[in-house]
């Protein structure tokens, strides 16, 4: 296993140049001089020279794509040009709102799924399985802005059961987070739900669970055993693939909550064109994609014996 892992971080080094190097190149040609963004209209010429300069501006391109591959491993970004705050201090900052968001969410979120989609997958074609699946599939077509405005006023505004906007740090934070996870929470069923319901029902209809119940099995056990350690691959596999979006994944919920964490940030950034601040979120989403692939491929070996990794 310790040498597949090493092949496979060897095998992503690459993709992570790749990518390093479309990003540096389109931010070079697009953003624009960064002068006109720091230092606002009508600079100086010594003002604008200084700051080429300072960030390197004029260097040749591959001499700022070595500076930025080296940022990606120093997690040294520089400094903001809205308040030549540090780029790690930044994240450090936000990342702990963000997280106190979207690690319940998430968790919960996929737990619900996933006991919603084995009981309507064990009960398929009943009034049970026809109603989650109208209910799932209403609740993909409302958008999230719904969803959010809704339950600010009636929840929030109207009822008083949760804070409108704002954040407090420590246990504080639950009582502000608590809204926002519940909507992350319906927004993620619908879609969740669905996707493991057809894993279930593949389970379901396998040799090996009518055995179970040939034998006697308890449907219980049969279900929450047998059929949901056989969906654990594709399980880990989708929880690997949302886990590195759950930074930016909480964009709306944090503007709209006045939440301080990532997606606020990224949201900021953005509007102010605050470019090492977009370039690194940009580099730690590509990094945190890669880390999690790895993981659900080691995973896989780990969960089902069958499985060996080449």
């Amino acid at each position: 296993m310790i040498q597949y892992v090493i092949r496979r971080i060897l095998y992503a080094i690459p993709v992570l140049l790749v990518v390093a190097f479309i990003t540096l190149w389109l931010f070079d040609i697009a953003a624009g001089d960064p002068a006109a963004i720091k230092l606002g209209k009508n600079p100086s010429p010594e003002a604008v020279a200084a700051l080429h300069e300072k960030l390197g501006f004029d260097d040749p391109f591959l001499v700022k794509y070595g500076k930025f591959l080296w940022s990606t491993v120093t997690l040294d970004y520089g400094v903001s040009f809205t308040d030549d705050t540090p780029v790690r201090t930044i994240f450090a900052r936000g990342i702990g709102p963000t997280l106190s968001l979207t690690i319940p969410a998430f968790l919960l979120g996929t737990l619900v799924s996933v006991v919603l989609a084995l009981l309507v997958a064990f009960y398929r074609g009943s009034l049970l399985d026809k109603t989650m699946t109208v209910v799932a599939i209403a609740a993909i077509s409302i958008s999230s802005l719904v969803y959010i405005l809704v339950f600010q006023y009636v929840l929030a505004d109207q009822w008083k059961l949760f804070p409108i906007w704002g954040y407090e740090y420590g246990f504080g934070a639950l009582t502000f987070v608590a809204l926002p996870v519940l909507i992350w929470i319906l927004l993620s069923i619908g879609t969740d739900m669905r996707y493991y319901r057809t894993v279930a029902l593949e389970e379901i209809s396998r040799d090996y669970v009518r055995t179970a119940r040939s034998k006697g099995v308890s449907e219980r056990k049969v279900l929450f055993s047998h059929v949901l350690r056989n969906c654990l691959i594709p399980i880990v596999t989708r929880m690997a693939i949302i886990v590195p979006f759950l930074i930016t994944g909480s964009f709306l919920l944090e503007i709209f909550f006045g939440i301080p964490g990532l997606g606020n940030t990224l949201y900021t950034a953005i509007g102010n064109s605050d470019l090492p601040v977009i370039k690194a979120f940009t580099m730690l989403g590509t990094v945190l994609y890669v880390i999690f692939d790895i993981l659900a491929d080691v995973s896989y070996a780990v969960l089902d014996p069958r499985v060996r990794l080449q």
